[in-house]
């Protein structure tokens, strides 16, 4: 699933090709997605698209008819294409720009969305509900020290809420309390101010670094220009069972932990 990272790999990847152009026609070619793409899509057609913005892992883009919200789901992708180019079996949606390029949406598995709303992106009931974004000053140990209180779930868990904090999906959050040296099964509410600001300043290196090398390559990400990114290489924890930590070489243990697999140093991690 592309996370925090691939989208924000993903705006900036079609950024340049969108900025001051024009939307000319719109093309749903499926529209069962996640929530189904509406006749009110069709309203953008001669839009100006005014900026791109990433909140969480919706991609927004603001044009003179309303924001685009886009998320891609479980396998989705946006490219920046010839429109001469062939279609591919599960490009769903696209977009021509005045400049003669298309914006085309790929998803496979068609868990991802593609709407339109009138009122301020933030105030949309999918993300008026959110944390601050990881990367931004509003997030800090101290946010998370008093999220925290009273609770006895997985620290792990705190973390990936995205009531709490966005984009710390499972592959980050893993690797960001390896970097704080923090078991992911302890109960958030035993977690010392101290540790959430190690913690928060895990997630915000893990994810910086992320972005950095294009995204993680797992299963369907690719990047606008079809390549894939290159995190993976340097992952600590995420995917190495039994295999040597880094540090210590000790094997790398799996959890589940909120139905999701978790990798850790039994050693590193306390």
């Amino acid at each position: 699933m592309p996370e925090l990272p691939e989208v924000e790999t993903t705006l900036r990847g079609i950024e340049p090709h969108l900025r001051h152009q024009r939307i000319t026609s719109v093309v749903v070619r499926q529209p069962r997605l996640r929530w189904p793409v509406t006749e009110a899509l069709s309203r953008v057609k001669n839009s100006a698209i005014h900026s791109l913005h990433r909140r969480a892992k919706y991609l927004l883009i603001e044009t003179d008819h309303g924001h685009l919200i886009i998320h891609l789901g479980m396998s989705g992708s946006l490219r920046i294409s010839d429109p001469e180019r062939p279609l591919r079996k599960h490009d769903h949606v696209e977009f021509k720009l005045s400049s003669g390029k298309v914006l085309r949406y790929h998803d496979p598995r068609r868990f991802g969305a593609v709407l339109l709303t009138d009122e301020p992106p933030e105030q949309h009931k999918l993300l008026s509900n959110l944390g601050p974004e990881p990367l931004s000053a509003d997030f800090n140990g101290e946010h998370l020290f008093r999220a925290s209180r009273q609770r006895k779930i997985a620290v792990k868990n705190l973390i990936m809420d995205g009531h709490i904090v966005v984009g710390v999906g499972n592959i980050y959050a893993s690797e960001a309390l390896y970097l704080a040296a923090v078991r992911p099964a302890k109960a958030a509410g035993r977690v010392t101010a101290k540790r959430y600001d190690e913690i928060a300043a895990a997630i915000k290196k893990v994810l910086g670094d992320a972005i950095s090398m294009g995204g993680t390559t797992l299963r369907d990400f690719v990047n606008t220009d079809g390549e894939p990114g290159y995190f993976q290489q340097t992952l600590n924890v995420y995917g190495r069972k039994q295999q040597p930590c880094r540090q210590c070489g000790t094997a790398i243990k799996l959890k589940v932990i909120g139905q999701r697999s978790t990798f850790y140093c039994p050693r590193c991690q306390h």
